[in-house]
């Protein structure tokens, strides 16, 4: 293979492309991603030269990477949807369940020339936008609009929207939990903007403090910054929190009060795995609080990617936008159109997760059966691996509320501290790498996500299936023994 031109023989070079590019890390596909991509390649090239027989990804919430079957419903009607030609046969009647062959007459009608590979209307289909109005509408109790929805390319398509609409220099600020989903800040970086982060609290599960909101707020107006938005991950990623509504009502009256946007990812929202809490959205909250559509704006999230259905790969989700005017709107349309339209397919499953099948439906008992299966599997997989975090040295791990992930503190002997600083990396990746190595699991370390300086953690996702997590937990736990035996001081 011919080597690569030298920086010198090239127009563009590494120290003259968008310097806003370099700032961005893309942890999640970061160095340590790529390390396990070749991993798995020296696997598959010659068996058994690790000591482990495959890579195991418990870094991202990715579920079908890791074994989750695809909901039937929503296969079905995508199948048929991508080819009407065989609507009409007769054994479409014997090999699709009755309800999936109305529903996908119903969205076909919808769809420009009943074309699944054509563009749509930027914003989204009309007729799926109403039906995920609907759905929101009764899951929130107070009304929708479909011209509220925005159909994207994953909730990551919309912050990048957004966030593009919003920052408009260095001195706009946007504020962030730390911990953090990654993108966010990346996505800040690339549009010029200013992290104001806001710290959970870990003693008290992840907690989000008003006061801690304030201060940082405070602090960043002392220094000029302009405050446009809070970022509220709710439950949280990368942990697993999920919040009373009261603290969602404090979270709202800072806003209101502040003058600030609230971006509410809210992509977990089926991922709650302890009774005593349940999801609200901020929209619903904020209009229980007597706030109509004049008096906050809120941006709300969902995703096609997590929930029980996990369809990432096929990119899809909505923004709904409320409380902004007639011109601002149509800028975010505008933005919309750079993109001309969210795939279709992507529309078709957001609508089809904002309106399941229903009592009476041919598909309603195996529906609901595959959606609480999965879900409470995730419940089982958080708290068997919880636990084993807990039971390691040194390591202490809040309970998983929801969302798809753990977040486990490790504290890390001061040899193996100096170890990591003599190949110039952060403690917990080094940490994560020696694991990577040693045992196939790939997980997330925490200095890529953000954390209280000093401290050291884990991004593990609880997505592995059930019949694979005692291996994990048995990896891991060996693994770490050693470890700590290895560098202890």
């Amino acid at each position: 293979m011919a080597s690569p031109p030298s920086d010198s023989s090239l127009p563009i070079t590494i120290h003259n492309i968008n310097p806003k590019v370099l700032k961005c890390r893309c942890a999640i596909r970061g160095e340590i991603f790529s390390l396990a991509m070749k991993l798995q390649q020296e696997l598959q090239a010659n068996p058994g030269s690790h000591s482990f027989d495959e890579i195991l990804y418990c870094h991202a919430g990715n579920p079908q990477s890791l074994g989750q079957q695809p909901i039937t419903f929503f296969r079905e009607v995508l199948a048929l949807c991508d080819h009407p030609g065989i609507l009409d046969r007769s054994e479409t009647q014997d090999l699709y369940s009755s309800d999936a062959i109305e529903r996908t007459r119903k969205i076909l009608d919808q769809i420009p020339a009943r074309a699944t590979g054509a563009y749509s209307q930027s914003e989204g289909i009309k007729g799926l936008r109403d039906t995920i109005a609907t759905g929101i509408e009764a899951r929130d109790g107070f009304p929708a609009h479909p011209n509220d929805i925005f159909l994207i390319n994953g909730a990551s398509s919309a912050i990048d929207m957004m966030l593009q609409l919003l920052i408009r220099s260095e001195s706009d600020g946007i504020m962030c939990a730390i911990p953090m989903f990654p993108l966010y800040t990346d996505f800040i970086a690339l549009h010029g903007g200013y992290l104001v982060p806001y710290y959970l609290d870990e003693a008290a599960g992840w907690g989000l403090e008003i006061s801690e909101l304030q201060k940082q707020l405070g602090a960043a107006r002392s220094k000029g910054i302009n405050v446009r938005v809070l970022v509220v991950i709710n439950p949280g990623n990368p942990t697993g929190q999920v919040l009373y509504e009261e603290n969602q009502r404090d979270i709202v009256k800072f806003c209101k009060q502040e003058g600030l946007v609230l971006l509410a990812d809210e992509v977990y929202q089926e991922n709650v795995y302890v009774v005593e809490k349940k999801f609200q959205s901020f929209k619903k909250v904020s209009r229980s609080m007597g706030y109509g559509e004049n008096d906050i704006s809120i941006v709300s999230l969902h995703s096609i990617s997590k929930g029980y259905y996990g369809e990432c790969g096929k990119r899809g989700g909505y923004m709904e936008v409320t409380g902004f005017s007639a011109d601002v709107r149509e800028q975010i349309y505008k933005l919309a159109c750079f993109n001309l339209c969210c795939n279709i397919t992507g529309q078709i499953l957001t609508s089809l997760i904002m309106s399941p099948p229903k009592v009476g439906d041919e598909s309603y008992e195996s529906f609901w059966a595959e959606r609480d299966g999965i879900l409470s599997s995730f419940a089982r997989g958080a708290k068997t691996m919880e636990e084993a975090f807990n039971k390691l040295e040194g390591v202490t791990c809040n309970k998983g509320e929801g969302a798809m992930y753990l977040f486990p503190r490790v504290r890390l002997p001061l040899k193996a501290i100096k170890a990591a600083e003599a190949i110039n990396a952060a403690p917990d990746d080094y940490y994560c790498r020696c694991l990577l190595n040693a045992t196939g699991i790939l997980v997330l370390p925490g200095s890529t996500t953000g954390q209280v300086p000093g401290t050291w953690h884990f991004r593990c996702t609880i997505l592995p299936r059930e019949d694979k997590i005692p291996a994990i937990v048995s990896r891991f736990t060996e693994f770490h023994k050693k470890f700590m035996d290895e560098f202890r001081d």
